[in-house]
């Protein structure tokens, strides 16, 4: 598998009276051109589209749409960048170091509150039932205790051979 995927394969296909070096050179500079302009494009246009999820302040600031803020004094930061990467929301955090426990402050664009807000729901909803659901440690420690006090079924392998 390693070979296919250092081993690329280009296919081709020139109409020619005779193929002589000359030919083949061109349709190697043609075909060099049209990868080189079409990495530009893609670069051109990866530079032109507006970053998504999480982002600097200056760069929220940047987008021109008027920006909030939410206190949040939760530490699952990455598991709301997950649900607002869902809903689409460009936002930024700023950790608060002037209150004990730090605060981080949420930015985001004013037109996205109602977003935000479901996204904030979602939120919270997952929290809840992470906090709520048993630990690993503690579910293990209930099926020790089942196989503890489980009775071992002895079986005996005796053949009745008188027929």
């Amino acid at each position: 598998m390693q070979e296919e995927v250092t081993n690329k394969t280009v296919a081709f296909c020139v109409r020619s009276a005779k193929m002589t070096a000359s030919v083949l050179q061109k349709v190697l500079m043609k075909y060099l051109q049209a990868q080189k302009q079409k990495s530009m494009t893609k670069k051109v246009a990866k530079k032109n589209e507006l970053p998504q999820g999480r982002i600097s302040v200056k760069e929220l600031a940047k987008q021109n749409a008027g920006m909030s803020n939410i206190e949040i004094t939760s530490k699952n930061i990455k598991s709301f960048d997950r649900v607002a990467r869902k809903y689409g929301i460009n936002f930024a955090l700023k950790k608060d170091k002037s209150k004990v426990p730090p605060v981080y402050l949420v930015f985001f664009k004013g037109r996205d509150t109602d977003a935000l807000n479901s996204a904030f729901r979602e939120f919270t909803n997952k929290e809840l039932k992470r906090a709520k659901r048993p630990t690993i440690q503690k579910r293990l420690a209930a099926y020790r205790d089942v196989v503890a006090n489980r009775t071992q079924k002895v079986r005996n392998k005796q053949q009745d051979i008188s027929r």
